[in-house]
């Protein structure tokens, strides 16, 4: 049976968003694959904890979870059928008949036939009450996959087995500017239908993992780069990492530490979409080794009046 996702988050049913987002960054870096490679388990909770987020960090999502447990969440689910059906079991329950007048759902006299309704609430896979049924397109399946930051920006092609070792792979294109949380839908590779009916499609939630340096803000990239004190004061042309290789950047003379050099068009390149920016953050690196006091004590000199002067809350 599958956990409770509150309980795999660590978190009470009443968390406040904040409280969840906390809660998941925290066991994503604890269990994250990079820092517990080939341990099988650790992965297997991994997953289990990015499909938790992913639910309980969406407001519509948590809100069929809450209400209907897992079932809601699945591709096809009508809450509304769902919700008549569970009157019609508790009006059952109470010696109210066994049919399902029209009028429960605020219509005339006539009667719903269940296996329609069941059908409905169970996204037509057909009735737990049997009859014969016409050619059914099979279940959408869902699974979720794990990419590196840089595949995201550029867009990787998977290898994958959706269905088990005994099916043959299938390609999937991960569209450049895949975001984390975002779902591609790969047709024809979810559940087969039956009595000839097609098959359902294979949906994908992509997860993405962070990178050390780089950031995103919608399709606008953010970079922290180490620069030299000299690099800085004189305005040196740098080497900074984009999605489309290095390229040489003049920093403006006299720049300081935490300011924000753009370079246009080198963020996220998405289809049909102009490109981001990507925004390149100085960080000055001091020298730690000994013997550096004297330069840093000349450079102390140099420096005119209160650099905290006017800081106040």
């Amino acid at each position: 049976m599958a956990r409770d996702f509150y309980d795999v988050l660590g978190v009470s049913k009443t968390a406040s968003l904040d409280e969840i987002k906390r809660a998941y960054r925290k066991l994503a870096a604890q269990l994250h694959p990079d820092r517990n490679p080939g341990k099988a388990d650790v992965e297997a909770r991994f997953k289990e904890v990015n499909r938790a987020h992913q639910v309980l960090s969406d407001p519509k999502q948590r809100a069929l979870y809450d209400e209907f447990g897992e079932e809601g969440l699945r591709e096809g689910f009508d809450p509304e059928q769902a919700r008549a059906f569970r009157r019609y079991r508790e009006q059952a329950g109470r010696g109210g008949g066994g049919g399902l007048p029209a009028d429960f759902f605020g219509g005339g006299g006539e009667f719903v036939d269940l296996n329609d309704l069941m059908g409905n609430v169970f996204g037509r896979r057909g009735s737990p009450f049997g009859g014969a049924r016409g050619p059914r397109r099979g279940a959408d399946l869902e699974s979720s996959i794990t990419i590196d930051f840089a595949s995201a920006v550029r867009g990787t092609t998977l290898r994958m087995q959706p269905r088990g070792p005994e099916q043959e792979p299938v390609t999937v294109r991960i569209p450049a500017g895949a975001e984390d949380g975002g779902r591609v839908r790969i047709p024809g590779q979810g559940a087969p239908g039956s009595a000839g009916g097609p098959p359902g499609d294979l949906i994908l939630t992509v997860h993405v993992t962070p990178h050390p340096r780089f950031r995103r803000e919608g399709d606008d990239l953010h970079l922290d780069l180490p620069v030299t004190p000299g690099e800085a004061f004189r305005g040196a042309k740098v080497k900074v990492p984009t999605a489309e290789g290095a390229v040489l950047v003049k920093l403006p003379p006299r720049s300081q530490s935490g300011q924000a050099v753009r370079v246009k068009g080198k963020g996220v390149s998405r289809k049909n979409r102009p490109p981001g920016d990507l925004y390149v953050h100085l960080l000055v690196q001091l020298p730690t080794e000994d013997g550096a006091e004297g330069a840093i004590e000349q450079l102390d000199k140099l420096i005119r009046g209160d650099v905290r002067e006017g800081i106040a809350l």
